[in-house]
């Protein structure tokens, strides 16, 4: 074993730790593929087993992925995400400079579930339009998407070209839907089987489960989403402020 590491440590911590200084100095760079398993072993002089152990590790710190089928990825950085005003998944990847993109796996009329029924204030079993997107940052997927519209509303986005175009723009700029404020509602879930698929990871690892209900003037419910991002890829922050609360004055309470 080479590169200058400790002969103290184990040989897997010794290649683990050669491959993570190669992702710090940007030698390994974030989506980049990691050297094949046969070639991390001529290169260490080690067995397939210490690769493997140095590797799991990586992964478990975040810094390598592993996807199906392709191999193993450099991770990206976390993004941070501000939670101060009501934007969609565009305006927040370019804002942290990420390119944005969208690809469309289906686009149907549903009967509303009680959930969905709920939130668009509809009567459950009312036929409502399910968009089913994979939105991805500088080709990375990083969210999986189902969005519900009202079917009047939905027929119409359906239409459009939903690779390229944000539907809160479209609701906004084309057909004249004022997005006034939404509410939302976040938890850590595992990733189900059809969203691990989606997002090219593999089923219960970590999701960020966002409901987001969207609502027009006079609060007109409109957009109704469940968001489901990469507990490994985002990071979610908001600022609060303390509602200074008066003390009671001598004698009261």
């Amino acid at each position: 074993m080479t590169d200058g590491i400790s002969h103290s440590a184990p040989l897997y911590a010794q290649v683990e730790s050669v491959l993570a200084a190669s992702i710090a100095d940007g030698s390994l760079a974030p989506g980049s593929q990691l050297p094949a398993e046969d070639s991390l072993i001529e290169r260490f002089k080690v067995s397939r087993t210490t690769v493997r152990k140095a590797v799991q590790n990586l992964t478990d710190r975040g810094l390598v992925e592993i996807r199906r089928g392709k191999g193993t990825f450099v991770s990206h950085p976390k993004i941070i995400q501000d939670l101060t005003e009501l934007s969609g998944f565009v305006e927040d990847m370019r804002a942290v400079g990420r390119t944005p993109s969208a690809r469309l796996l289906d686009t149907r009329a549903v009967p509303a579930d009680e959930t969905v029924a709920r939130h668009l204030a509809l009567s459950p079993g009312t036929l409502v339009v399910r968009l089913q997107r994979v939105r991805l940052a500088d080709g990375v997927p990083m969210s999986f998407d189902e969005t519900y519209l009202p079917y009047e509303l939905g027929e119409k986005v359906a239409a459009d070209d939903l690779e390229s175009e944000p539907v809160f723009s479209l609701l906004e700029q084309k057909y004249d839907t004022p997005l006034i404020e939404a509410q939302y509602r976040l938890e850590a879930v595992l990733a189900e089987p059809a969203v691990a698929e989606a997002l090219a990871i593999q089923p219960g690892g970590p999701i960020f489960l966002i409901e987001r209900t969207t609502y027009s003037e006079a609060g007109r419910p409109v957009d109704y989403e469940k968001l489901h991002y990469r507990g490994d890829l985002i990071r979610f922050v908001t600022r609060l402020a303390r509602t200074r609360k008066v003390a009671p004055r001598a004698g009261e309470g």
